[in-house]
């Protein structure tokens, strides 16, 4: 769930970081893996909660790229979670031929995302399953909350006909992705049009976000937007968002508030509050939450870590969790 403003705008389509492993690499080929492993031992924020261990991420992601020229590359990405199989939640039911009984069986991993595309040096574009560009937006550095991350989470930040491109102008990083309505299809995720814009000016990190969202073919559009802003002090990096959605005349506007602190060159301690005003509801909520994370001197990749959590809404407890990460 940790996000940050401008450099997230390329990682998403340019999964070859240094942390990938590197399969196979010969002849302009190359194979790379990707893995998010996180276990937490975690109570939710909410009422009757219990104590439960729960995989946040149980990922693979394969990734492979062609060169093809000097300055065109072609990429495929494919990649699974299996968090839902190891919790015994990722089951189907179907139903025999006479149509008299139903049978369960456990599916094995998730489809996250399954995308291919051109790089063309400073422009790359993608066609398939993965994320729209507003999900790069929001400061939000909590494990888990009970409330949405920002106003875009809340609307859906992802679909499976999505095409989308990822470039620079100048200081700026631009996304912009278009989902498919699709409805020649069985089921539909709506048609979603969505921008993001990225820079950094005084060294102040800025982010902005839209998303015009057709929800079934025929209804009225939900428009979003937000703007969102990060400093490094020094001491301290300190970063806000807002995010507001007009919903058929309802309102709802979101704000987050951050603070990471490095209290040591392996930890960071991360404090921060979310408020969501619905024209629909009585009263605003507030939650808030406090983590820290220690990455391991020997691998930075990985961490331990530990967060706290709570709202003002009425019959909501504390939630707490402790947790293991690998990355690689």
């Amino acid at each position: 769930m940790q996000k940050l403003i401008l450099t997230a705008a390329i990682a998403a389509l340019s999964a070859t970081g240094a942390q990938a492993a590197t399969i196979y690499e010969a002849k302009g080929l190359s194979y790379q893996l990707k893995g998010d492993f996180q276990l937490q031992l975690r109570k939710d924020l909410g009422s009757n909660q219990k104590l439960d261990a729960e995989f946040d991420d149980l990922e693979l992601k394969n990734r492979v790229e062609y060169v093809l020229s000097d300055d065109l590359k072609a990429f495929g990405q494919l990649d699974f979670g299996f968090k839902d199989a190891a919790e015994d939640k990722g089951t189907v039911s179907s139903v025999d031929f006479a149509g008299t009984s139903t049978k369960t069986r456990q599916v094995g991993s998730k489809l996250e995302e399954a995308y291919l595309g051109l790089d063309f040096g400073g422009v790359r574009v993608a066609v398939g399953k993965m994320d729209f560009a507003s999900d790069e937006f929001g400061v939000e550095q909590a494990y888990e909350t009970k409330t949405d991350e920002d106003r875009f989470d809340a609307q859906g930040t992802n679909g499976d006909d999505v095409i989308r491109v990822d470039g620079q102008l100048g200081q700026f990083d631009l996304v912009a992705s278009y989902e498919l309505e699709a409805k020649n299809e069985s089921s539909s995720n709506g048609e979603y049009l969505d921008l993001y814009v990225a820079t950094e000016v005084a060294g102040i990190e800025l982010g902005a976000a839209y998303q015009t969202k057709t929800p079934t073919p025929g209804a009225s559009s939900e428009n979003t937007w937000g703007l969102s802003a990060m400093f490094d002090t020094g001491v301290a990096k300190l970063g806000a968002d807002y995010s507001s959605s007009d919903l058929n005349g309802n309102d709802i506007d979101q704000l987050n508030l951050v603070a990471m602190v490095p209290v040591a060159a392996t930890t960071t301690v991360a404090l921060g509050m979310t408020r969501i005003d619905d024209d629909s509801a009585a009263d605003k909520v507030n939650e808030w939450y406090a983590n820290v994370t220690y990455k391991f001197p020997a691998q930075k990749n990985v961490s331990l870590f530990a967060e706290i959590a709570d709202t003002d809404e009425n019959n909501v407890s504390l939630g707490y969790l402790a947790g293991m990460r690998l990355k690689f």
